[in-house]
């Protein structure tokens, strides 16, 4: 097969660019051919690509993107172009032009849209005005025109029936995948905390994601500050690249006279990041909305014990294993959680055998990644009909 991947391909993106390396890497170890077509803008870091992938940057086109997500005429004009020189077309997340553009065109290339959690009623109500103009305009018909609308569990099945007043069936629930193999061997401890001069008596809580309102730091910040005043023994380190709220995080941090313990490091890849899940107690992300939050799932890859909401894209899989301190939207309970699980070792030790235990059985990525190929071959066969 040949398979077109739409998505801006960026270490800004977050979770979905990592959901493509992997799969690309598995599809291509099987003899299919994988491109992926990235809107970006000038500044933006592209995402490695896997061997033997090729990556199409398109210029996001100014000042039309600022007001419609991902617009690019560059990449109008490779679709409209190559748009039948693919098997599938797979279209990850909904709510800009990359979505749209694949339908200008009569073509018989199947197309797939992973939604990638952007139905979650908290998303689809964050800037609710312009996503009811896209979907009174075409959203809706688009994922009726869809091939395979893809989703990751039960929660987006409610979420995708809830926006469409129906369950279509063209719906697919495949979990997203980790390649545990990239776990098995982390950094010794004390690497990261050396590099960030992080003394040996604090313990380390991690959170690591886009800074983002959705991510839930408005909770994080207020919590851990309750936390703090009776606890002195734990240091925050917030780590990832700016989303918007990185500004207001850090005249939370100054007002509360936080400074001391909370560190902001920017975005981690690579070892360094490996080193920052050795060294770290414990991993937090109370977040509001995700599709599949491969950040958290590399924390437990890792063996880390994880305190987050049940907006990760698979909460329903986390309580079934007891997989995690599991926290409401709300300071106190997050306050209550942080407070557990930072002081009692043998709770830790037991949340994190677990969640390793969950993300072994469910999410290998082999086993994923042969589910997606599958799908893509059935929606290529029922094209040729």
């Amino acid at each position: 097969m040949k398979i077109l991947n739409i998505c801006a391909y960026t270490w800004e993106i977050g979770g979905p660019a990592r959901i493509i390396y992997d799969h690309t890497v598995e599809a291509i170890a099987q003899g299919h051919e994988v491109d992926i077509l990235s809107p970006m803008s000038a500044g933006d870091k592209l995402y490695p690509a896997p061997d033997g992938a090729r990556i199409i940057p398109c210029r996001r086109t100014q000042p039309l993107a600022s007001i419609y997500r991902e617009f690019s005429l560059d990449l109008y004009h490779y679709l409209k172009k190559h748009v039948n020189d693919y098997d599938v077309i797979h279209i990850h997340g909904i709510w800009h032009f990359g979505s749209l553009a694949p339908f200008f065109w009569k073509s018989k290339t199947p197309k797939v849209i992973t939604i990638h959690g952007l139905l979650d009623r908290w998303a689809v109500n964050h800037h609710a005005w312009k996503k009811k103009l896209v979907s009174a305009l075409y959203q809706k018909k688009l994922l009726a025109k869809a091939d395979i609308i893809h989703i990751n569990n039960l929660e987006e099945q409610e979420d995708v029936r809830h926006y469409l007043g129906y369950l279509p069936e063209n719906l697919v629930i495949i979990p997203n995948g980790m390649k545990m193999s990239d776990y098995e061997s982390l950094p010794a401890r004390g690497v990261f905390r050396a590099e960030f001069q992080i003394p040996t008596d604090l313990k380390i809580l991690l959170f690591m994601g886009r800074l983002n309102i959705k991510k839930g730091l408005d909770l994080l910040l207020p919590a851990f500050r309750e936390y703090h005043a009776r606890n002195r023994d734990t240091l925050l380190i917030i780590a990832g690249p700016d989303d918007g709220y990185e500004e207001e995080a850090r005249n939370f941090v100054e007002k509360h006279q936080l400074s001391d313990r909370v560190k902001f490091v920017g975005m981690l890849t690579g070892e360094i990041k490996k080193a920052a899940l050795s060294d770290a107690t414990v991993f937090v992300l109370p977040t509001y909305s995700e599709g599949f939050s491969i950040a958290v799932l590399e924390a437990m890859a890792s063996k880390l014990p994880v305190v987050v909401s049940d907006r990760t894209g698979f909460g329903d899989f986390t309580r079934d294993y007891d997989a995690a301190a599991l926290t409401e939207l709300d300071v106190a309970d997050l306050t209550s959680h942080l407070t557990q699980m930072l002081g009692d070792e043998s709770y830790r030790l037991e949340k994190a055998a677990n969640a390793f235990r969950m993300v072994s059985e469910l999410f290998d990525i082999r086993i994923v990644a042969r589910k997606m190929l599958d799908t893509y071959r059935k929606a290529i066969e029922a094209a040729k009909l």
